[in-house]
This record gives C-alpha cells, sequence and structure tokens, in this order.
C-alpha cells in the first residue's frame, strides 16, 4: 500500500463566486462544503493524514478534530507548499474543496498510475471549437486540468520553493523537468468557481437547523456625546462610556450574531484595546459582523432586543432602532423587535447609572439553492 497523504486546499477567498457566503461555506446537508469533500475524499483511502488548509484554524478544526490543519496562504502555492511542510509520507494527493464530487473511479484511476511519473494529473479533452486571440486552436492539443493529482512529497516541495505562483502541482512540477502522466478526468469532478457551477452538480440541500445566540452588554453614562442606540440618535448628551461609540445595542447585538454563528465574541473581533476602534462606529462594527457571519454560511431569521434603561424613555425611538438596524443588516424590519423596559429603579440601571441591553438572535444556513 502507497505510503500517501492528502491535502485539502480550502483557504481561498472565493473572489469569483459572488455570493455572501464562501463557498468552502455552503451546508451540504449539516456539513459545510470543505468537510463534505474530505470526508468523500479521505473515505477511499486510508491516507497517513489528512492536512486540510483553512483561513480559521480554531473554527474549523471544531468540525473534524481527527485532521489537521494548517493556515493557508495568500495565494494557492503558499498555502500548499504551507501544508506539505507537515507531510510526513512520500506521496501527497492534493485537491481542492470546491471540486466536491471526487468519484472512486477518478481516485483509482490515479493511485494506479502512480508509479508512471512524477505528477499523475487528470484531464479532460475539449470537444467544443477552441479560440484565442481570434484564432482557431487544434482542440487535441487542448487539456483541461483537474484536481486530485498525485505526486511525489519532496518533488512537489521542491517545485514549490522556487517561488513561482503556480495554480496547480502538474504545471509546478513541470517546471522543474518533473516528469507528468495524464490519466482521464470525470465532469463530475468539476470545480465549483461561480455560482452558476452550482446547477451542473446534485448536491444536498442545506439542512434547516436553526442557531441560536445570546448578547449582553453594559455601558454607564458620563460621556459628553450623543446617545446612540441601533446607531439612532437617543439624546443629545447622555453618552455612553466605551472605547468606541458607546452603542451598547450594537455591541450585544454583535455578539448574539457571533454566537449563533459560533464565531467567538465581540472582544475577539474588535478588541477594545486596539486604537483603531477607539470611537469606532458600532454600526459599522455590526455591519462587518454579519458580514463575517454571511461568509461562514449563515443568514439571520431574527433577532429580538430589550433595551434595558430607567432613562431615557425609549417609546419614540424603538421602531427608528428596528430600521436602522435592519437597513445596516440588509434584512426587511420585520425580522427585527425592539423591546424597552426599566428596572423599577432598582440597581446601577434603576439609579440611572447605565443602560444594557439583551438580545437573542436566531441563524439559519445560506440558502445556495436560491442563487
Amino acid at each position: 500500500m502507497l505510503d500517501i497523504s492528502l491535502i485539502m486546499l480550502s483557504a481561498g477567498e472565493s473572489s469569483r463566486f459572488n455570493a455572501p457566503v464562501k463557498k468552502q461555506f455552503l451546508r451540504l446537508g449539516e456539513h459545510p462544503l470543505w468537510l463534505y469533500a474530505t470526508k468523500n475524499l479521505s473515505s477511499f483511502y486510508p491516507f497517513k493524514q489528512v492536512i486540510v488548509t483553512s483561513g480559521n484554524i480554531s473554527y474549523m478544526k471544531r468540525f473534524a478534530p481527527e485532521y489537521h490543519f494548517v493556515k493557508g496562504g495568500n495565494t494557492r502555492a503558499q498555502s500548499l507548499l504551507n501544508a506539505l511542510n507537515l507531510v510526513q509520507s512520500e506521496y501527497v494527493l492534493v485537491s481542492d474543496v470546491a471540486r466536491v464530487l471526487i468519484s472512486k473511479n477518478l481516485f483509482n484511476n490515479i493511485i494506479e498510475n502512480y508509479d508512471k511519473a512524477d505528477c499523475i494529473t487528470p484531464v479532460l479533452k475539449v470537444s467544443d471549437t477552441a479560440i484565442y486571440a481570434q484564432e482557431v486552436i487544434d482542440r487535441d492539443k487542448i487539456k483541461l486540468i483537474q484536481t486530485p493529482q498525485l505526486s511525489r512529497t519532496s518533488m512537489l516541495k521542491k517545485a514549490l520553493e522556487q517561488n513561482a505562483n503556480f495554480t496547480d502541482d502538474s504545471t509546478a512540477i513541470q517546471a522543474i523537468g518533473g516528469k507528468i502522466w495524464y490519466v482521464q478526468g470525470d465532469e463530475l469532478a468539476k470545480k465549483i468557481t461561480f455560482k452558476e457551477d452550482l446547477k451542473s452538480l446534485n448536491l444536498p440541500k442545506p439542512s434547516w437547523e436553526i442557531f441560536n445566540g445570546n448578547g449582553f452588554d453594559v455601558h454607564e453614562f458620563g460621556e459628553q456625546r450623543v446617545l446612540l442606540l441601533g446607531g439612532v440618535k437617543v439624546h443629545e448628551n447622555m453618552g455612553l462610556k466605551a472605547h468606541s461609540d458607546g452603542d451598547v445595542l450594537a455591541h450585544a447585538l454583535i455578539d448574539a450574531l457571533l454566537g449563533a454563528a459560533g464565531l467567538g465574541d465581540i472582544g475577539e473581533l474588535f478588541p477594545d484595546n486596539d486604537i483603531q476602534y477607539k470611537n469606532a462606529d458600532s454600526m459599522l462594527l455590526l455591519q462587518n459582523a454579519y458580514t463575517l457571519v454571511q461568509n461562514y454560511g449563515f443568514e439571520l431569521v431574527n433577532a429580538d432586543i430589550t433595551i434595558i434603561a430607567q432613562t431615557p424613555k425609549m417609546k419614540d425611538f424603538k421602531e427608528d432602532i428596528a430600521f436602522n438596524i435592519a437597513k445596516i443588516l440588509k434584512v426587511t424590519p420585520n425580522k427585527i423587535n425592539i423591546k424597552a423596559t426599566t428596572t423599577e429603579h432598582l440597581g446601577f440601571v434603576g439609579r440611572k447609572e447605565g443602560i444594557a441591553v439583551l438580545v437573542s438572535a436566531n441563524l439559519k444556513y445560506f440558502d445556495w439553492m436560491k442563487l
């Protein structure tokens, strides 16, 4: 049996996918796409190691602690080189998680030809007429390169250390004089690059699970500045003490959204000892936090927000706050509910020393079927 490790590349920014969610975090059933693809390919062989490149190791390893995770680089080549530094096997199989439906037949075809060259690469032939710069090209000479590709680990690492930005393993190895062996590829191994590509693949629908997160924040009165709640001016000079603009409602909502998505808390995302957040616009922070939540495959179901304040009175501001938050999150206002209460003059709120906000937010998986 060959000594092989598996590397799954999953650190890309999905810049061409043009959707709120990064494609590796689309949910197929209950699994993010990167995990679905990794489980599929790793089930074909007892790999020595399974290594996944990642833009957020602490988050991704909670899905599959049995895998090894390594920080991705700025390019595919750098991400792959980072992963190769962990590989301890003679051979390495490298695939992109965006090729989510690798078949057992394709895998076997690659492995069975391991001794033919330094890199075994699946390719597809071009059946249509091909034109480049208004000139017809001989389509029999064109190959569409796919992954996974099987390489000798030492040679692939040597090739990538040349610091060239290769987009696949075979061209890197060929550049240093290595031999390439092509095998028949598979239409099912189509790479998801654009959102339209999803329509050509028979993928499981996202599950209908709901995720709840809670947020609670407190700020003390004491700043001679505008009191903002949900980005709405509630009072001219009853400002709250805070590193940012003191919008306690926005802070609690951020925590609820991050909690529901399993992405930590506001202090990790926007540290209060970081100078860049001094007097920061909390609604911009909320917008950035929700963008992050969307990147990881979620969308808002609803948020229920309770403002706990003895003063000032909130009755005249609740609707404006709900509509402003809805505008920032790009959802309809019916998904945002604002409640207000006092503490009947009990505690620090009752003594009019500050304001507290309690938020409950629900998220669901992004429904990519509607793309």
